[in-house]
C-alpha cells in the first residue's frame, strides 16, 4: 500500500467512505426502530417494512451498478451512488408517515446498491493485480467498523436528539463524499457489455412482488386477490426467466452455474441460512427496547458484544474449517446458532441481564463461523470464466435473503404480538414465541449443509511475514 502513489491512496480512502457509510446504515436503523414507530403513530412490532425497503431495493439493483460503472464510468456512477443516498437520507428524515419513510428508504437502496460493487470495481482498476487483496482489506475495513459503531451511535442519537438524526448526519458526510469523488477519482471504465435488462426485469420483478406477497395481508395490508397476483407473477417471473437463461450466453446469470454440485448446495445454503441469521439484527434490538424496556442507548450498546464476537472470530475461521471439515463445521454452527438464539430470550427474560453481552458475544462468533464457511464453500470451485457470475449471484441472493429474513421476523411479531402493549406479559409471550419459530428456520439449513461432500478441498492458511529489523 505504501508504494502506491498519494492520488490512489486518497481514491482508496473515498471508496473506503462509501463502504463505511452503506454498512453504517445497515445497522444504524435497527435501534431505532421503536422511536421511529412512536414518532410515526404505527405499531413497533410492525416496522420491519423500514429495513425490508432497503435491502430489498439493493438486492434488486446490484446486478446493473457494475454495468453501470462500464457504460458511464466509475466516477460517474459512484457519485451518484452517494448522491442518491443522500438524498434518501434527507427525504427519510422528512417523512412523516411509514409510506414516506419506506419510500425514501428505496431511494436511499439504490444508491446503496451502487456504492459497494462500483467500489470494488475501482480498486480493481486503480492498483495492479498482485496489491488487489491488499487495498481491497484496506478499503473494507471501515465497512466492518460501521457494524460496530451503527447501533450505539443510532441509540445515542436517539435518546438524546431524535431517530431523524440517523439519518440527517449522512448529508454532511454526503457532501464531502460527494466532493472529493469528483476532484480526486478519475473516471475510468472499460468498454461496455451487453446487459441483460430482460433477464433483470425478470429477476426484479421475481424477487420484489414474491417478498412483498410474504408480508401479505398483515404487513401491507394486500387484498387477497391482490396477494395471489402478486404471486403469481413473481412465480411466472422467475420461470420466465429460466427459460430467457436456458442456452443463453448473455443471460444476467448463467445457468451452467448449477452444473457445479458445490456451487448449488453453498448457494441454496447461504439463501436458506442467511434467512435465519437475517432476522437477528433486526430482533435483537426491538426485544430490547419493546420486550425488556431498555433505553436506545443502552439496546445499542448491547448490540456491540455481537459485532466484535463476529470481528473476533473471522481471524482463525480457515484453521478451523480445515481442522474438522465444511461439513461438520456449516452443520455444528448451524445447530449452534439455533441455540444461542434460544438463549438470548431466555436470559433476558430470566433477568439475567449481567450474561446478556457474553450470549451476545456468542451469536457474534457462532455467526462468523457460519458465514465465512458458507461464502467461501460456494465460490471455493467454480471455474475462472463463471467466477464473477457466481459472486454476483451470490450478493443478490445474500442481501434477498435478508430482505425475507426481516419480513419473516415482522410477520410472526405481528401475528404473535398484534394486540400486546409493550412490556408486558402479552409481548413477552409473542417475543417468546417469534423466538422458538426464528430457531427453528435456523435450524432447517442444517440438512442442506449435511449434503456439502466430505472431500471439499482444505483452504491456504496465509501467514503474515515479519518484517526484518
Amino acid at each position: 500500500m505504501n508504494t502506491l502513489p498519494p492520488t490512489v491512496r486518497w481514491q482508496l480512502w473515498i471508496v473506503a467512505f462509501g463502504f463505511f457509510m452503506q454498512s453504517l446504515d445497515t445497522t444504524i436503523v435497527n435501534t431505532a426502530l421503536p422511536s421511529m414507530a412512536v414518532s410515526l403513530s404505527e405499531n413497533p412490532l410492525h416496522m420491519h417494512s423500514v429495513v425490508v425497503s432497503y435491502v430489498l431495493t439493493v438486492a434488486v439493483m446490484l446486478p446493473v451498478s457494475g454495468w453501470l460503472a462500464d457504460r458511464f464510468g466509475v466516477r460517474n456512477i459512484f457519485f451518484s451512488a452517494i448522491i442518491l443516498f443522500s438524498l434518501g437520507s434527507l427525504f427519510c428524515a422528512m417523512a412523516t408517515t411509514l409510506d414516506q419513510l419506506m419510500a425514501a428508504r428505496v431511494l436511499q437502496g439504490i444508491g446503496g446498491a451502487m456504492m459497494v460493487p462500483v467500489g470494488r470495481l475501482t480498486v480493481m482498476k486503480l492498483v495492479p493485480r498482485e496489491q488487489y487483496m491488499a487495498a481491497m482489506t484496506f478499503v473494507t475495513l471501515p465497512g466492518q467498523v460501521g457494524p460496530l459503531l451503527g447501533p450505539a451511535l443510532g441509540g445515542i442519537l436517539v435518546q438524546y436528539a431524535s431517530w431523524h438524526w440517523i439519518f440527517l448526519i449522512n448529508l454532511p458526510v454526503g457532501l464531502i463524499g460527494a466532493i472529493a469523488t469528483l476532484t480526486l477519482m478519475p473516471n475510468l471504465r472499460l468498454p461496455p457489455r451487453r446487459f441483460d435488462f430482460i433477464g433483470f426485469v425478470l429477476l426484479a420483478a421475481g424477487m420484489a412482488t414474491l417478498t412483498l406477497a410474504l408480508d401479505g395481508q398483515r404487513g401491507l395490508g394486500i387484498s387477497p386477490l391482490m396477494l395471489c397476483l402478486f404471486i403469481l407473477i413473481g412465480v411466472f417471473a422467475l420461470l420466465f426467466y429460466l427459460m430467457h437463461a436456458r442456452g443463453n450466453d448473455h443471460a444476467l446469470f448463467s445457468l451452467k452455474l448449477f452444473d457445479n454440485r458445490i456451487y448449488s448446495i453453498g448457494l441454496l445454503g447461504s439463501f436458506t441460512g442467511r434467512i435465519g441469521s437475517g432476522m437477528l439484527p433486526f430482533m435483537a434490538p426491538i426485544f430490547l427496547q419493546v420486550g425488556m424496556g431498555f433505553t436506545p442507548f443502552h439496546a445499542g450498546l448491547m448490540m456491540i458484544p455481537m459485532v466484535l464476537g463476529n470481528m473476533g472470530m473471522k481471524r482463525i475461521v480457515v484453521q478451523i474449517v480445515n481442522r474438522f471439515g465444511y461439513r461438520n463445521v456449516l452443520v455444528g454452527s448451524t445447530v449452534s446458532l439455533s441455540l444461542v438464539v434460544l438463549l438470548f430470550p431466555a436470559v433476558a427474560l430470566m433477568g439475567w441481564e449481567w450474561l446478556l453481552p457474553v450470549v451476545l458475544f456468542l451469536l457474534g462468533m457462532v455467526n462468523a463461523i457460519r458465514f465465512s464457511s458458507m461464502n467461501t464453500l460456494t465460490l471455493k470451485e467454480l471455474p475462472d470464466d463463471l467466477a464473477s457470475s457466481g459472486n454476483s449471484l451470490l450478493s443478490m441472493i445474500m442481501q434477498l435473503s435478508m430482505s425475507i429474513g426481516v419480513t419473516v421476523a415482522g410477520l410472526l411479531l405481528g401475528t404473535f404480538g398484534h394486540q400486546a402493549v409493550a412490556d408486558s406479559p402479552a409481548v413477552h409471550q409473542a417475543f417468546i414465541y417469534t423466538y422458538l419459530c426464528m430457531a427453528l428456520i435456523i435450524i432447517l439449513p442444517a440438512l442442506v449443509f449435511w449434503r456439502v461432500p466430505t472431500d471439499v478441498s482444505k483452504n491456504v492458511v496465509l501467514s503474515r511475514r515479519r518484517r526484518s529489523s
